[in-house]
């Protein structure tokens, strides 16, 4: 078999290109991080997935233009809340850049004072381990220092630009 030293340039459009990514469903996060002026800052992502059991890691990835890259670049903790599907309004409002995302959300701090929103179907307390700048984003590497999960909580899904929750098969 023939190997590349370089890939291939992309047969696809960016659109076709998000539009099939938008066919593996994900949970919805909000990540948010306590920033250096003292002020909460979060934002919606579904770029969230494990890395490692031992040491417990997680990943996630932010836009290089993301208003939030600072807070996140220099920080020491953030949170990923795992959102429940009692929840899609605020996964709307944390994506929306022009909202008042902390109008009536109840928080409280976590590790590194991060905020985490009451309600979440998870929450995961991490460790600002690493960071690698691919593309157009950077990845996160959380060293999860606690965690926790509401029993019984329904997920919020994302797919094909849509909002779902679980239906046993």
């Amino acid at each position: 078999m023939p190997t590349h030293r370089q890939a291939l340039a992309p047969s696809f459009t960016p659109r076709e290109f998000r539009s099939a990514l938008g066919m593996f469903a994900t949970g919805v996060t909000i990540v948010t991080i306590l920033g250096a002026d003292g002020q909460p800052t979060g934002l919606t992502a579904n770029s969230f997935n494990s890395v490692s059991i031992e040491p417990p890691l997680v990943l996630w990835s932010l836009s290089r233009q993301a208003a939030s890259m600072e807070a996140f670049r220099t920080g020491t903790h953030y949170a990923i809340n795992v959102l429940a599907a009692d929840q899609r309004e605020l996964a709307e409002r944390f994506a929306d850049r022009n909202a008042d995302r902390w109008r009536g959300v109840e928080t409280t701090r976590g590790a590194g004072d991060a905020p985490l929103i009451a309600g979440a179907a998870a929450t995961f307390e991490c460790f600002n381990r690493s960071r690698y700048e691919e593309g157009d984003h950077v990845i996160f590497v959380g060293e999860v220092e606690r965690c926790t999960r509401r029993e019984g909580a329904s997920p919020l899904l994302f797919h094909g630009g849509r909002f779902y929750t679980e239906h046993p098969l």
